[in-house]
C-alpha cells in the first residue's frame, strides 16, 4: 500500500497504524481531531497532517480531497477514529447522538466521499479498514453507546463488503478487544467495569498493528488481534443464552452482587 489515509491517528491504535505504514515505505496521511497531535505523529514519521474531525462530514471531504491533490489517490483508507462513553440508558440524548456520529456517521462520510472516486477508477484493487472494536461483535458491559453504535459500524462494514467487493474494493473490520490506549487508561482510572475486564489481555497498539499488518496480505473481513474473539462470537452465535448469562454474571461480580 502506498498512499495511506489514517484518521484517529494522533495515538493510540492510529498513531500505530501509521508509524507501521510508513516505515514500510508507504506516503502516509495523519488524521486527528487533535491538530497539535496529528502534527507529532506526522513529523515523526515524514507524513502529512491533515487535523479535522472524522465525524464531520466536510471535514472528511478534504481530508480525501487533500490525498488525492497531494499523493495522486489512497490505496488504503484506515478509518479509525472512534469515542467510548461509559453509560446506560438514562444517558444524555446528546452523548447518544455524538458517539453515534463519531462510531458511525463517520464511516458513513468517508465512504461518500471515497468510493465515488474508487469505483470511477480501475487502478488496482483498494482497501477500507474500520476500526470496530470487539464490542461490535460482542457488546461492552459499562457502555451502552459503545456497544450498540459499534454494532452499527459493523453492521455497515458487512453492507460494504457484500456490495462492493466484486468491483475491486476491500473491507476489513478490525475488532480488537483490550487495547493498552488512553481510551482503555481512563475507564481504569475510573473503575469501568468493561476496562477491568479488559485490562489483562490488553495488546500493545504496536501490536495491534502488526495484527493489520498481516491481514491485509489476505482479505477475510475479520481482523481479530485477540483469538479468543472468535470463540466468543461463535458462543454468542450459537448459544445467545449462555453467552448472555455469563456476560451477566460478570456484571453482577463487578457490582458486588451474588455470583
Amino acid at each position: 500500500m502506498k498512499r495511506v489515509v489514517v484518521t484517529g491517528a494522533g495515538g493510540g491504535i492510529g498513531a500505530a497504524l501509521a508509524r507501521r505504514f510508513a516505515a514500510q515505505g508507504a506516503e502516509v496521511i495523519v488524521n486527528d481531531v487533535d491538530p497539535s497531535a496529528a502534527e507529532a505523529v506526522a513529523s515523526e514519521i515524514g507524513g502529512l497532517p491533515v487535523p479535522g474531525d472524522a465525524a464531520n462530514e466536510q471535514d472528511t471531504q478534504r481530508l480525501i480531497d487533500t490525498a488525492w491533490n497531494e499523493l495522486g489517490g489512497i490505496d488504503l483508507f484506515c478509518a479509525n477514529a472512534g469515542v467510548l462513553t461509559a453509560g446506560d440508558e438514562s444517558t444524555p440524548d446528546e452523548v447518544w447522538t455524538r458517539d453515534w456520529n463519531v462510531n458511525v456517521m463517520s464511516h458513513v462520510y468517508v465512504t461518500r466521499a471515497l468510493l465515488p472516486r474508487w469505483l470511477d477508477k480501475g487502478d488496482g484493487p483498494k482497501r477500507l479498514v474500520m476500526t470496530v472494536s470487539a464490542a461490535g461483535l460482542l457488546t461492552l458491559l459499562g457502555s451502552a453507546p459503545y456497544a450498540v453504535t459499534k454494532h452499527a459500524a459493523l453492521s455497515y462494514a458487512e453492507w460494504l463488503r457484500a456490495t462492493y467487493h466484486h468491483r475491486g474494493i476491500t473491507v476489513q473490520a478490525l475488532c480488537p478487544q483490550g487495547v493498552r490506549t488512553d481510551m482503555l487508561t481512563r475507564g481504569s482510572e475510573r473503575g469501568s467495569a468493561s476496562a477491568a475486564l479488559l485490562a489483562d489481555g490488553a495488546l500493545e497498539p504496536d501490536e495491534v498493528a502488526a495484527k493489520v499488518g498481516e491481514a491485509l496480505e489476505g482479505d477475510s473481513f475479520l481482523i481479530l488481534p485477540h483469538a479468543e474473539v472468535a470463540d466468543f462470537y461463535q458462543l454468542r452465535a450459537t448459544d445467545p443464552d449462555r453467552w448472555l448469562g455469563g456476560m451477566n454474571k460478570m456484571q453482577r461480580a463487578f457490582e458486588g452482587g451474588p455470583r
